[in-house]
């Protein structure tokens, strides 16, 4: 299906999705879920409660891989410095603005893949998205030194589900000029949306600026190994457009299992390397990957 196909598609799902009544019955289901799940929930040490808290009250949480201490980190991050300069500094695509590693090269580091199932940080995201999570996969980008906004360069908030966390790694050091993670308190976000009409799709950074002062903006800027924790369906954000070099990351993305658009949502691998993996996996790593009814 083309690129273009797919938007018109989705598009016209979402309008359906969101019809008074549709929406309305969705939201009870919702909450039927929440309140039934609770009981279920992982039991959590109190480090790792408290990051849960945070994450709820703040909508963004910094911290490190040394400061997470998840099993087979050390396996991960000397992976993803493997492959860090296989991933070429230009693209194929004019005005693009990343770069990501093709499934063939995640195929061979499959330790990254397999670190966003580690079941401590399974538990973790369950405990904020409050259902059986859904696992999208690990997206590893080299976001280009260039002048050029769109798309996730621009303030947005993420619509595939009512709660998502995503986990940025970052894996070089990032400063304000080094293309940070930046987004608008969650304390402020709703307020801003309202300003501006929000519903949803990008906002230029001039049109923000009428709503909200840059002072009150925030930047995740640390050393490689930087972790940022981030609820992208609750708070505006973009990634600050890099300048000095290249930005290397990767996202590590979650949702619930009845996400509020399934259409939205996709595997960053395809399905015969997810087969490929699963003679590896739990029975909890399973459910999270191989989440939808028809795989």
């Amino acid at each position: 299906m083309s690129t273009i196909v797919k938007q018109i598609r989705n598009h016209i799902l979402k309008n359906v999705y969101q019809i008074s009544f549709l929406q309305n019955q969705a939201d009870r289901h919702y909450q039927a879920a929440l309140e039934q799940h609770l009981p279920n929930l992982p039991v959590l040490s109190k480090a790792d409660l408290n990051l849960v808290e945070s994450i709820k009250r703040e909508g963004v949480v910094v911290t490190s891989l040394e400061a997470l201490s998840i099993p087979h980190t050390d396996k991960m991050f000397l992976a993803a410095q493997k492959l860090m300069p296989e991933i070429p500094n230009i693209s194929e695509e004019e005005n693009e603005y990343v770069v990501h590693a093709s499934p063939e090269q995640m195929m061979q580091y499959p330790e990254i893949f397999m670190w966003g199932l580690e079941k401590r940080l399974l538990n973790i995201v369950e405990n904020y998205i409050g259902l059986p999570v859904a696992y999208h996969g690990a997206y590893f980008r080299r976001d280009l030194a260039n002048s050029v906004e769109r798309k996730s360069r621009l303030w947005h908030i993420d619509v595939e589900d009512r709660k998502i966390l995503k986990v940025i790694v970052y894996l070089n050091d990032i400063d304000e000029n080094c293309g940070p993670f930046q987004y608008i308190p969650l304390s402020l976000t709703s307020n801003v949306a309202h300003s501006l009409g929000y519903k949803h799709g990008y906002i230029q950074e001039k049109n923000l600026q009428k709503a909200l002062s840059q002072s009150s903006w925030k930047s995740c800027t640390g050393k490689a190994g930087t972790v940022v924790f981030a609820t992208t369906s609750q708070v505006f954000h973009r990634g600050k457009l890099p300048v000095d070099q290249d930005r290397f990351t990767i996202f590590f993305d979650y949702t619930s299992r009845q996400p509020q658009y399934p259409f939205y949502c996709k595997s960053s691998l395809p399905g015969e390397d997810l087969l490929s993996l699963a003679a590896n996996f739990s029975e909890q790593q399973r459910q999270c990957v191989f989440w939808r009814p028809s795989v």
